[in-house]
């Protein structure tokens, strides 16, 4: 290594009370014999960002997990997309750290990015209360199969137990990567589904009754009147 230039830069770092502060360095360049390529030296205090240290984009990720993207940069006097960046930064290390999880029970539901039927998956732990997993293009199966490939076959084999709505695509891309699983519809769908199923029940019995005994299928009505009915027998 052949020395090349040095480049004045100032940086972002941790304030110290209500004054901010900066630090100023020159971090040099250098003639690389072997590749004939210009390099710049790396400086493990630097984060991935080029105008902060690591502690303060460490900081800024830390502030993000008790407020909001605009209050930090509020507070910090930054630009939201700063703030932003840095704090996928944050969970990008944090993510890498715990490295890839091994649910035994999943949640898995979809969430709206956007209106216009644009959806996104989310897969939670429902053992640890967390979410592990947060993608796909849509909520079709091949969505959903992939995040059976980044959990990977053995712990995909491992799930005992897949909690979701009664959207099919979960349940034909759950059981082709993870067979072993028990499917559980939530109570919630469920419940709505038997609701319209009793409509269209109460429905039917309506236009089938004569008129004087409509009066005991109206609405919620009809269980209270079939409660009545059988107290009299």
């Amino acid at each position: 290594m052949g020395w090349y230039d040095r480049k004045l830069r100032r940086l972002r770092d941790l304030s110290c009370g209500d004054t901010r502060v900066y630090l100023e360095l020159e971090v040099r360049r250098l003639d690389c014999r072997r590749c004939g390529k210009v390099k710049q030296e790396q400086l493990d205090f630097l984060a991935d960002n080029p105008l902060y240290t690591k502690r303060f984009a460490y900081y800024v990720g830390r502030r993000c997990r008790g407020a909001s993207i605009k209050e930090v940069a509020a507070e910090l006097k930054l630009d939201w997309h700063a703030v932003k960046a840095l704090d996928q930064q944050y969970m990008e290390a944090q993510l890498k750290r715990a490295g890839t999880p091994g649910p035994k029970a999943i949640g898995i539901d979809e969430i709206a990015i956007r209106k216009g039927h644009s959806y996104r998956i989310v897969v939670s732990d429902l053992l640890r209360r967390r979410p592990i997993w947060f993608g796909g293009e849509d909520r079709s199966e091949a969505s959903m199969a992939e995040f059976y490939a980044w959990l990977g076959p053995k712990k995909s084999s491992r799930i005992r137990l897949a909690v979701m709505d009664m959207w099919k695509p979960f349940r034909l891309a759950t059981a082709a990567h993870a067979p072993q699983a028990a499917i559980l519809f939530d109570k919630f769908h469920v419940m709505r589904h038997l609701g319209e199923a009793l409509d269209q029940v109460r429905k039917s019995e309506y236009r089938r009754v004569a008129e004087r005994d409509r009066r005991y299928i109206k609405g919620p009505e009809i269980h209270l009147a079939v409660t009545q009915g059988e107290s009299h027998t």
